[in-house]
């Protein structure tokens, strides 16, 4: 499968370890490079950002709809396979769970989990929308069968952003929106479900956003108890904290717990 990988490095001789970011639903690798890639180029990491199939400019768009969550592990995997070392893994939304299905059989340095859907899938998040905001529900469903017409910047910020994001800002990545595979949908729901351990052993950051339409913070510390792992909650933040106002703070947190962690490896290994 031929597919995108975004890279930025830096000018100078780069991190022991590589950083390899995985989109969510409905978007491509394009999400990432807006703001992620150079921040961490600039700051020494080799940055990677894979396009899954059938999302921005990989191939597969023509079979978007019947592909499923295993071929966009078999994805992932390729992605890793071409990096010079084995990459950090940062995951957001669908592309934390590809992540985690990926850590099934396979290990690497460290994961990062953003707003990611969490290990029993997505139906307590739809089951809460259901309750809470059915007319966003809706009105996703409508974007996913029927099509870009119904693709809007107000659908946009509901689903995505904080309330107070101005249009302008909006329409610098609006055309990063696509429709999603209906396989993988299904897969979210149940029929596909995870079966990585929850005593992995691998480093682990949770991210959860205050502001997200999809997965409440309450959700994110269930999944970071799951996991004994650590947690960062971003209260004015929304679902694509890479691409919200305030960038900057989930980006900030990010490189702390990266430089923290690497300098924990690092004192281990004098022992």
């Amino acid at each position: 499968m031929q597919l995108e990988l975004i890279s930025r490095y830096p000018t100078t001789e780069p991190r022991s370890v590589p950083l390899l970011f995985v989109h969510g639903s409905f978007t491509g690798a394009g999400v990432w490079d807006a703001h992620f890639l150079p921040y961490f180029a600039r700051r020494g990491y080799a940055a990677h950002a894979l396009s899954l199939r059938g999302h921005g400019a990989s191939a597969g768009r023509e079979r978007l709809s019947g592909w499923s969550l295993a071929d966009y592990v078999a994805d992932l995997k390729q992605a890793v396979g071409t990096l010079e070392r084995p990459p950090v893994l940062i995951g957001h939304s669908l592309g934390g769970m590809v992540v985690q299905k990926y850590l099934e059989s396979h290990r690497v340095p460290a994961v990062v989990l953003m707003a990611s859907v969490p290990p029993h899938g997505l139906l307590p998040s739809y089951w809460g929308m259901v309750v809470g905001n059915p007319l966003l529900l809706q009105r996703i469903a409508l974007f996913q069968n029927l099509g870009p017409r119904f693709a809007t910047l107000e659908l946009m910020r509901q689903a995505l952003f904080s309330a107070d994001t101005p249009d302008a800002w909006l329409q610098r990545y609006f055309h990063l929106v696509q429709q999603e595979s209906q396989q993988v949908c299904l897969d979210l729901l149940g029929l596909n479900p995870l079966r990585l351990e929850r005593d992995h052993g691998m480093p682990m950051l949770v991210m959860a956003a205050g502001r997200d339409a999809f997965f409440s913070t309450g959700l994110m510390q269930d999944m970071a108890r799951h996991y004994r792992a650590e947690l960062a909650i971003f209260p004015e933040l929304a679902h694509a904290m890479m691409l919200e106002l305030n960038w900057r703070q989930a980006a900030d947190a990010l490189l702390h717990w990266l430089e923290a962690w690497l300098a924990r490896r690092a004192k281990a290994r004098l022992r």
